[in-house]
């Protein structure tokens, strides 16, 4: 029997450890809720960052290739001169979602993906290679930022599940049985502490009443020594 330590075996503490038990086992439930409601949430994001990895590799070789494409037309200084043409970066802003009280990344971009007279080099004296590599690379930064949005969350989401876990197993395992052992063991103390007090209060009621009743044949006694010293 796991007993909480220095626990006084009183009515009062009795009531007060009841109302604990009551109050861990509500948490225990509800937590066992979030737990389950977050699995559910993770495996969902989990389907979802396989699908934005997936895409982010292919994305990644299709922007090697298409640049290496670029590089054999343009030669490396041509690109070198087009990479350092650009006018507007991207800009990059992170907010955050919640998701059933764990709080999660949420990346918006702007000017990532541009028009072709937005990105600062000439048209008339490059080529399509040129333009579609740039194009491979401004859908490679979108995956990117999506996956970063995508996977920081799956993280958020698996140490929040797994502090869950941590929380519903001491309860489950620890609190709750330990209450309620000691619950029982002050019960029992209380029981025994009453059936104590009843023989007690019995053996005090037969010595009053073997005191009264000596008394009383004293008295009797007294009474015909009396009566039979006047006759």
């Amino acid at each position: 029997m796991a007993v909480i330590r220095g626990t006084k075996p009183t009515r009062a503490v009795l009531i007060a450890l009841k109302k604990r038990m009551k109050v861990a086992k509500t948490g225990h439930s509800l937590l066992k809720m979030k737990r389950d409601g977050l699995m559910i949430e993770f495996f969902e994001v989990l389907s979802k960052a396989k699908t934005v990895r997936k895409e982010l590799v292919e994305a990644l070789l299709k922007a090697e290739q298409r640049l290496q494409m670029a590089m054999a037309v343009e030669g490396s200084v041509a690109i070198s001169s087009v990479a350092y043409s650009l006018q507007k970066e991207p800009v990059i802003q992170l907010e955050s979602r919640n998701i059933m009280g764990v709080v999660v990344p949420k990346i918006t971009s702007e000017a990532v993906r541009k028009k072709m007279f937005e990105r600062g080099y000439g048209i008339i004296g490059t080529s399509a290679a040129i333009d579609e590599a740039a194009d491979a690379y401004e859908n490679l930064l979108d995956k990117v930022i999506l996956a970063a949005e995508v996977e920081t969350g799956m993280i958020r989401l698996v140490e929040d599940i797994d502090s869950t876990k941590r929380r519903v197993n001491a309860l489950e395992f620890k609190v709750i049985p330990e209450l309620k052992d000691t619950v029982k063991f002050i019960g029992m103390a209380l029981e025994e502490m009453e059936r104590d007090n009843v023989v007690k209060l019995k053996m005090l009621k037969g010595k009053s009443e073997r005191k009264a009743a000596a008394e009383e044949a004293k008295k009797e006694a007294e009474k015909a020594a009396a009566v039979k010293a006047s006759a």
